[in-house]
């Protein structure tokens, strides 16, 4: 069947490897077809590509540079990981960029990556990539194509749904992937004492305006869940956050099957305006929290480290509006806000529908206090008062959606193997591609943002 998606370029899970996939070509004339496909991605020596596709390396450490269209790897980035090619993480220069809180770590998982933005749209300045095993966050300077800085984040444990950026790059936010107790204060607890002392944090990190000097301004503690991805509202919800979170049954063991018994998970919607306001107000609580807080200097052609020895956090049932809950079937991963930022799309990974809320509606049912339960002092809101629509019969183990200009989602499915195709206020399927493999991450250019380009995915 032949595709109305002409060409797909599609990052693998890890987002390491990138595979172009074309029409199917011609029964008559293959080799021609074969050519115009290569003739349209070509790119002649000397000459530039339209786009830069950064892939992240999985547990190489290292961030790929490549051209689009041409798929040329122009650079690799050594972030987490030492490079011989480079000397990075073997000179004494630049070995106090992998110093932790733990020690010297001259290795991560580099999971997701994004560019600094003005507006909402990306302005080409820095770009942020995540150390998804200890948990640490990266700055890249775009004028150098050089990891410039390294923050570790204290308080989590799986350091997934990271390092998703705020409009303005007011904040480079994470979550803890597996709730930990706050070990700091409490020392080591009984696992069976999870649900009492396990605890979510969601980290703010704040980027400076100027020099993009990171610091962590405040934690958020939340219900001892999974939190697994986060995009930050944009347009009519600049201002808020949103995080999937999985596992609310709060499970410690056999998880594939005690994390997995309810139909619905949620979406944690928060307002990171509020939490300043609360700042302000002085409801912040300082607690210990030892973390590494690492720079390279190009002028001094040396990296230098130190110890930052507390953060400051916020509790939700002390502090209202600050966050809702929304239920989400199930499992949810993928967490993504379309460029008009009316919409927020869940992707749960065993759910047969792809849900579809409006942060229109959201605001309507706190105003009416549409609200279902509440756990740990957070409401949660009204699943059919928030939800938009379902997409039906999308495909299975829907992950991670991209937006074109033109209203329509791209969502990819790793069960069934494809990216779909689907329109946003319809949440009708439009068109489905097989990708051969079980697809993870996918990009569209621009695709996260206010305006994309969309010229390729």
């Amino acid at each position: 069947m032949k595709t109305k998606i002409l060409s797909l370029l599609a990052a693998l899970g890890i987002g390491s490897m990138v595979v172009l996939i074309t029409a199917c070509p011609s029964a008559k004339n293959t080799t021609a077809d074969a050519g115009d496909a290569a003739q349209k991605v070509y790119v002649a020596p000397g000459k530039q590509d339209e786009n830069y596709f950064f892939a992240s390396g999985g547990f190489s450490g290292q961030i790929g540079v490549y051209g689009i269209p041409s798929g040329r790897l122009l650079r690799v980035i050594p972030v987490f990981s030492q490079d011989p090619e480079k000397g990075w993480g073997y000179s004494e220069e630049t070995k106090p960029m992998l110093t932790t809180s733990h020690g010297f770590i001259p290795w991560d998982d580099t999971h997701h990556l994004q560019l600094s933005m003005t507006d909402g749209i990306p302005d080409g300045r820095w770009l942020f990539v995540n150390g998804n095993n200890t948990p640490r966050i990266a700055r890249i300077d775009l004028t150098t194509f050089r990891t410039t800085e390294i923050i570790e984040i204290p308080n989590t444990a799986g350091n997934h749904a990271s390092p998703f950026i705020t409009p303005n790059t007011e904040y480079t936010v994470a979550a803890t992937r597996f709730s930990e107790p706050y070990t700091f204060e409490n020392g080591d607890v009984p696992i069976a004492s999870a649900k009492e002392n396990f605890k979510g944090a969601l980290s703010f990190i704040s980027v400076d305006k100027e020099s993009g000097k990171m610091g962590i301004k405040f934690q958020i503690l939340m219900p001892g869940f999974s939190y697994d991805l986060s995009h930050s509202g944009k347009g009519a919800s600049d201002g808020w956050f949103f995080f999937t979170c999985y596992n609310s049954e709060q499970a410690n063991t056999m998880l594939e099957v005690n994390a997995s018994q309810k139909d619905k998970d949620y979406i944690a919607a928060v307002n990171w305006k509020k939490a300043e306001e609360y700042l302000a107000q002085g409801k912040g609580r300082t607690v210990k929290a030892p973390y590494m807080r690492n720079h390279y200097s190009d002028e001094t052609h040396s990296a230098t480290s130190e110890t930052v020895e507390t953060v400051v956090t916020l509790n939700p049932a002390e502090c209202p509006g600050l966050v809702y809950f929304m239920p989400t079937p199930k499992s949810p991963h993928g967490c993504d806000v379309d460029p008009t930022g009316e919409y927020i799309v869940g992707g749960g990974k065993l759910a047969t529908v792809i849900p579809v809320f409006s942060f229109s509606k959201i605001q309507k049912a706190i105003a009416d206090k549409s609200i279902e339960s509440d756990i740990a002092g957070i409401p949660v809101l009204n699943y059919k008062a928030v939800l938009h629509g379902e997409v039906e019969k999308p495909g299975l183990g829907p992950l991670h959606t991209e937006f074109d200009a033109n209203g329509n989602a791209y969502t990819s499915f790793f069960v069934s193997s494809e990216v779909v195709k689907w329109n946003v206020k319809e949440c009708k399927v439009i068109d489905r591609a097989p990708t051969y493999y079980s697809v993870g991450h996918l990009v569209v250019t621009g695709g996260d943002s206010k305006k994309p380009w969309g010229k390729y995915l």
